[in-house]
């Protein structure tokens, strides 16, 4: 991964998380990251697991460094990334399990639920996400086993 990467992150989404990605998207523009968009941006139905798919190829191929998914649970486009040894994806709810899926678990993709989670909680969580370090020690051995 270059070094220009971990300034760029990739955000996706299915048809029930549009709204929130045009909100979450402005939020990590005005941070001065670069936003790389997969998609979707109508109410179309589509299918999460296409979204989450092109986010993960877009992180294993170093486009990006980190990923938003969205989808109408979170659920559906968590699990379907989570299907890449590459990505550990986290359904965060909230500040304090974005802080702890950085923190315990190394997370490189942070999941919304945009129909469970309200927008102003969904723009901290982000903040908090992309502010946590992961604190290693004897969280590495455990996300070692992970892949």
């Amino acid at each position: 991964m270059s070094e220009d990467s971990t300034r760029i992150v990739a955000i996706a989404c299915d048809h029930g998380g549009v709204d929130l990605k045009t909100v979450l998207k402005e939020d990590l523009a005005a941070r001065g990251l670069e936003v790389l968009d997969l998609g979707t941006d109508g109410s179309a139905s589509v299918d999460y697991p296409d979204f989450a798919n092109a986010l993960a190829a877009a992180l294993a191929e170093g486009r990006a460094a980190r990923g938003v998914l969205i989808c109408g649970s979170g659920i559906g486009i968590s699990i379907a990334a989570n299907r890449h040894p590459h990505i550990r994806a986290a359904l965060v709810h909230d500040a304090l399990t974005a802080r702890l899926c950085r923190e315990h678990n190394d997370a490189n993709v942070v999941a919304f639920g945009a129909r469970v989670t309200g927008v102003e909680t969904a723009r901290d969580a982000l903040r908090v996400f992309l502010d946590t370090p992961f604190e290693g020690g004897r969280h590495q051995r455990r996300v070692d086993k992970l892949g």
